[in-house]
């Protein structure tokens, strides 16, 4: 059985080298088609063996992925981004091991990709980060990382090619065509979620718009308004943009899980808590499980002054979220609610123990500072705003604790901290 290695690139050469160094003990042979680059990257690729075709951009990541792969005439492709590296721990010999001849296994498998991230506080849909294990040395100095699967190793058939204008895969036409899919062993490490600043911000414009075009060429296609949904929710914050995405996504198809997990999202994020509780019951009704879910409906509960409700939530999303990043926000938003709802001893005691979990989280500060303010305990407002103030200097910080000074007085600004805490 062959491999190739097949790719899109462009301005590529700070990271080309290392991608391709890393398949070179699995694959026979790499195709890499240059969109345009003016680096150097395609003169760089030939040195390295590949062979390079040049081929003109259209807006348009399926057909770009596909003109490689029409060049590709192995019995098996491998596809790499030059933002990733494959697995060293993957030795070629697994990861050719699993292939077979047509008709003898599956046709195309989903690969583990492991998502760097700049926070251990990152989330990725409903999945949270994971303290980073250094499984990858060039990833040591970012912090965490998220899993998630796609199809990125599959049998060079005529069956087999990209679909969608951005967010490409092939796993759509694996199904469509009746074809085996399985797990791939190894995983593919991922570097460019950890971009920052504006070459974060360039590419989420962009994929805003190629998710516009893609929707509206593809109006019966739930996954092309759920993905431009999510990319208005987390990129731009444009939650009435977001629920309408969300919303055509569930008419075209109503099981879509997600959907209502992430439009119970864009309610609670626009004020609407009770309706957000009902996308979100929806989801659980799906058989959606995860520590998020369970967050947000806390979160919508302690809106609706359900607050020995929400402390279930809380307490239930922390166990879920056990071992998986941090999980001193939901302690400490258990025992605002706690205190909420009448145990003042032990909601307290949460929230004092969440803060000295990780003192490196502000809203860990706000939620004791705002539990003082309600208990009317101004000493104690005071001593936790001073201690936020030490960490996270800043005007706006320093405004609440001079309220705080004159609390009860002026207690209507810090008391505000309860509506930012909770969120």
């Amino acid at each position: 059985m062959t491999v190739c290695l097949s790719m899109i690139v462009r301005d590529a050469a700070a990271d080309l080298a290392a991608c391709l160094a890393s398949a070179r003990g699995v694959v026979d042979g790499m195709v890499i088609a240059d969109t345009g680059s003016r680096d150097g990257t395609a003169a760089l690729a030939r040195g390295l063996g590949a062979q390079v075709i040049e081929i003109p951009w259209e807006d348009d990541y399926a057909a770009a992925r596909n003109r490689a792969l029409a060049a590709v005439a192995s019995d098996w492709v491998l596809v790499l981004d030059a933002d990733e590296r494959l697995d060293a721990g993957g030795a070629p010999a697994s990861w050719r091991g699993q292939l077979h001849p047509r008709g003898d296994g599956p046709d195309a498998f989903q690969v583990t990709i492991r998502n760097y991230m700049s926070s251990v506080g990152a989330r990725l849909w409903d999945r949270p980060a994971e303290p980073n294990d250094h499984r990858c040395p060039e990833a040591d100095a970012l912090p965490a990382f998220i899993t998630h699967q796609n199809v990125r190793l599959f049998r060079r058939c005529p069956e087999l090619a990209f679909v969608g204008r951005v967010h490409e895969s092939v796993g759509p036409r694996v199904a469509a065509a009746g074809l085996r899919l399985g797990e791939s062993r190894g995983c593919i490490h991922h570097f460019g979620l950890a971009l920052e600043g504006e070459r974060q911000a360039g590419k989420n414009r962009y994929y805003r718009e190629l998710g516009r075009r893609k929707a509206a060429e593809r109006p019966g296609d739930a996954q092309a308004h759920f993905e431009l949904g999510l990319t208005e929710f987390e990129n731009f914050h444009q939650d009435g943009e977001a629920l309408a995405c969300f919303e055509r996504c569930l008419r075209l198809q109503p099981g879509f899980t997600l959907a209502w997990v992430y439009g119970g999202a864009a309610l609670l994020r626009m004020g609407h808590p009770a309706e957000a509780l009902g996308f979100l019951g929806e989801a659980a009704q799906q058989g959606h499980a995860s520590a998020w879910l369970l967050e947000m409906q806390g979160d919508a509960g302690y809106n609706l002054g359900q607050f020995a409700a929400a402390a279930a939530c809380y307490r239930a999303a922390a166990r879920a979220q056990t071992g998986r990043g941090d999980d001193s926000g939901l302690q400490s938003k258990q025992g605002l609610s706690l205190l909420r709802a009448g145990d003042r001893g032990e909601g307290f005691r949460l929230l004092r123990a969440a803060r000295e979990r990780n003192p490196q989280r502000a809203d860990n500060h706000d939620r004791l500072v705002a539990a003082c303010v309600w208990a009317g305990d101004r000493e104690g407002a005071r001593e936790a705003q001073r201690t936020r103030l030490g960490l996270f200097p800043g005007a706006a910080a320093s405004r609440r604790l001079e309220a705080l000074e004159s609390f009860p007085e002026e207690a209507a600004a810090p008391i505000q901290v309860l509506q930012e805490a909770r969120r």
